[in-house]
């Protein structure tokens, strides 16, 4: 494909103008993918994505190796019966395999699910015995209750771990990492051994057990209480058989994660300012570290099996479903492993809307969709299975990103921004094949400026959209069974904060000054949706919201625990930064013990177990 053929030049806004991108920009994103368009033509694609029955004709005669070992001949045509996976083609004239995938097109979606379930910011989901922040302990008591009263789903946020340095990420969409965990999740009393030196840990404890009563998530202090208590334990660590099984599994994309962590403790986060040996992962001085200091990057490794094992315990309850990010820190371990594939001059986010006049730019590099497809979508693949590892599901944050990013060059305005098309029809047939090996429910949230026939591609391959009850024109009752229902996001403000308008009040303090009308246009909804006066009580808001919205015909129904709590502030403010406000910090105004109790918490559980109660095994 040539530049014309990745790159528009021109877009249109959601009220339908026509926008174009400044010359400038297209120049400098014709650069930043590094097009050779003098190169002759390869002789074959990079790789084969294929729908389970589908014929496809051969360049010429080939061997194909299928996942499970066996080898097939194939001379003109591809076997219409090939199993689904991903297996290696190589034509007699080729020194190089070619990756097959075959893909069953749809997404795994059993007949006739209807569950509803909690959305949780783990961080905010304290317990009496938890250490400054919610944890996966917390999860599974979390888990196990909301089975009992009815829920076949938890949505959790993003997982994804930040860059083991002070101070600690807050955002959970900045992540360092999409593949792999961040320790601050950890139960430490559940890691092995703990137990036995509870005596030599109670200081550490204690400490923490004391951001539990502070409003605001500290999770640099945090970070330092529960690190010194991890490295006690590890160094008590003597091996463990499911340990071993772990490294092996996770291999070398483990190996460049937890190396990366090594060397960002010891050299900072931000690896483009390494010793220049240490910046490539596959350079000999990095081979040489991994040797000098193999027991720390063991003990990063560590961390993370431990993670895994925690969150497959809190999996056992109902259906997890994760919360995948859109990018990722360019400064971070993936963007180390991967550097090769990603335009690090430039930066994704979001052309001028309604809600948006300036645009948003969220700081993370792209990939590369050439280069992606030239890697056979290795990073694509790796890390689709890492957010439904021991997960039902997961809600792919800008499922548009599937289909075209916004990228924006460095130091531009978002409204100087062009949109780059990737590869979707193949992304979302790896998508496919992912989640029936799963068993895993995809939700792709579909907000914001739709191209084309988006979401029929969507509805097509079994992947539920996302209907917001702020935003949408028509009641809950109308909504397709294809669709995650929700009455707010945590991008939006929580009932609690829109009816009581403390939130229009936090906007206007921190020089947002939104619009009156934006703004009163989800309270009337809501006001006309459960019938309510105006100057109802919040209560009578939240509890009306959530007898509208389980009147969907949706799959799938979400309640937020901040308004379970009837918590007036959201957990993000899109537009402001650490200096303005705590985004992400904010913990919920009652323990998890005390959320679990409280009558409001049974009412919106009862509400929503009445159409939406889980059956058994789904």
């Amino acid at each position: 494909m040539g530049a014309e053929e990745w790159i528009s030049d021109s877009y249109y806004d959601a009220l339908g103008g026509q926008h174009f991108a400044p010359r400038s920009t297209i120049a400098a994103i014709r650069l930043a993918m590094g097009l050779d368009e003098s190169a002759p033509e390869p002789k074959y694609p990079p790789v084969y994505v294929i729908r389970a029955g589908h014929e496809l004709s051969l360049a010429a005669p080939a061997e194909i190796q299928l996942e499970d070992g066996a080898t097939l001949r194939a001379t003109d045509r591809l076997p219409g019966d090939l199993p689904l996976g991903y297996h290696q083609l190589r034509y007699d004239d080729a020194a190089a395999s070619i990756p097959l995938i075959i893909s069953p097109g749809k997404c795994y979606l059993p007949d006739g699910l209807k569950l509803w379930g909690w959305v949780a910011q783990l961080y905010s989901v304290r317990s009496q015995a938890s250490w400054g922040i919610g944890d996966l302990a917390d999860l599974e008591q979390l888990a196990r209750w909301s089975a009992g009263q009815g829920a076949g789903l938890l949505v959790v946020n993003p997982l994804s771990a930040p860059a083991p340095v002070l101070p600690q990420e807050a955002s959970p969409y900045y992540p360092s990492s999409r593949r792999y965990r961040n320790p601050l999740y950890l139960c430490v009393d559940r890691v092995p051994g703990a137990a036995e030196v509870a005596d030599a840990l109670a200081p550490l404890a204690r400490e923490a057990h004391l951001l539990n009563h502070v409003s605001r998530i500290d999770r640099d202090a945090i970070y330092r209480l529960k690190l010194l208590a991890l490295e006690k334990l590890f160094a008590r660590f003597t091996g463990d058989a499911d340990f071993d099984r772990y490294l092996a599994e996770q291999g070398t994309a483990l190996t460049e994660f937890s190396t990366y962590c090594a060397l960002a403790e010891r050299h900072g986060a931000y690896w483009p300012q390494w010793p220049t040996e240490l910046r490539h992962p596959t350079s000999a001085a990095v081979a040489e570290f991994q040797r000098a200091a193999a027991e720390r990057v063991r003990f990063h490794a560590w961390l993370q099996w431990l993670l895994d094992s925690q969150l497959r315990e809190a999996g056992r309850h109902l259906r997890l479903m994760s919360d995948l990010p859109i990018g990722c820190d360019i400064s971070g371990a993936d963007a180390w492993a991967w550097q090769d594939m990603i335009a690090a001059d430039m930066q994704i986010g979001a052309p001028p809307d309604l809600y948006n006049t300036a645009g948003q730019c969220w700081g993370m590099p792209p990939i590369i969709p050439h280069k992606l497809r030239q890697a056979g979508y290795r990073p694509f693949i790796e890390t689709i299975r890492a957010s439904l590892r021991h997960s039902g599901g997961v809600r792919i944050d800008h499922i548009l990103g599937f289909f075209r990013l916004f990228w924006i060059p460095q130091g531009a305005p978002a409204s100087d921004g062009a949109y780059v098309s990737y590869p979707a029809e193949e992304l979302l047939d790896i998508l496919a094949l992912e989640s029936v090996r799963a068993g895993a429910v995809i939700v792709g949230e579909d907000l914001g400026t739709v191209g084309g026939d988006v979401r029929q591609w969507l509805a097509e391959r079994r992947l539920l959209s996302y209907r917001v009850l702020y935003f949408e024109p028509e009641p809950p009752r109308n909504y397709p069974y294809l669709s995650l229902a929700t009455v707010s996001t945590h991008d939006l403000p929580t009932v609690a904060g829109l009816w009581s308008g403390a939130d229009a009040e936090d906007q206007v303090q921190l020089g947002i000054n939104p619009s009156a009308d934006l703004m009163e246009r989800p309270r009337e909804q809501l006001a006309r949706l459960g019938g309510l006066a105006h100057n109802a009580p919040v209560d009578d808001a939240i509890l009306a919201a959530h007898r509208a919205l389980a009147e969907a015909p949706s799959a799938l129904i979400t309640a937020t625990l901040e308004d379970a709590a009837a918590q007036a502030e959201r957990p993000n403010m899109p537009g402001t930064v650490a200096a303005q406000r705590p985004n992400w910090s904010i913990a919920l105004p009652l323990s998890l013990e005390q959320l679990l109790a409280a009558p409001r918490t049974k009412e919106i559980a009862a509400a929503l177990t009445q159409t939406h109660g889980a059956p058994p095994n789904n």
